[in-house]
């Protein structure tokens, strides 16, 4: 399973460059990143290389953040990679609360990152369907 950090940002302009900054600043490479908007705050949600040291620089900065623990997991870079993935947890009959896609270079394949309910479950559910789940 992966560690997951979620701030809160102004929707203003800049305000993802002010986000990368901090970032920049503590020399923390980006995995992954997603936002979500709404009239006047975001959500971005993120994969680093270094987490710890990533939430004390956004709390230093003044960000509400918070950690939680995701999914991710390995697809065929093919048409309908993600589709068997969804398919398979479709079967199982979980319901995911978001996902979000990556590429792992070491690897040379897509990454979803998937939240949901019972994060074990899933886990076991996936690899039983013959997905590998990342560790990064």
């Amino acid at each position: 399973m992966l560690r997951q950090i979620a701030i809160f940002a102004e929707n203003t302009k800049g305000a993802m460059q002010k986000v990368t900054q901090v970032l920049d600043d503590a020399e923390v490479n980006i995995i992954s990143l997603v936002t979500n908007d709404s009239a006047e705050y975001g959500i971005v949600r993120m994969i680093v290389d270094k987490t710890d040291v990533a939430v004390d620089a956004f709390k230093r900065a003044g960000y509400l953040c918070r950690t939680d623990v995701v999914i991710g997991a390995y697809v065929e870079d093919t048409n309908g990679g993600l589709n068997k993935l969804l398919k398979a947890l479709r079967t199982s009959n979980v319901n995911v609360d978001y996902i979000y896609t990556s590429f792992d270079r070491n690897v040379g394949k897509p990454i979803i990152i998937l939240h949901a309910g019972s994060l074990s479950a899933v886990e076991n559910s996936i690899r039983s369907k013959g997905f590998t789940v990342a560790d990064m």
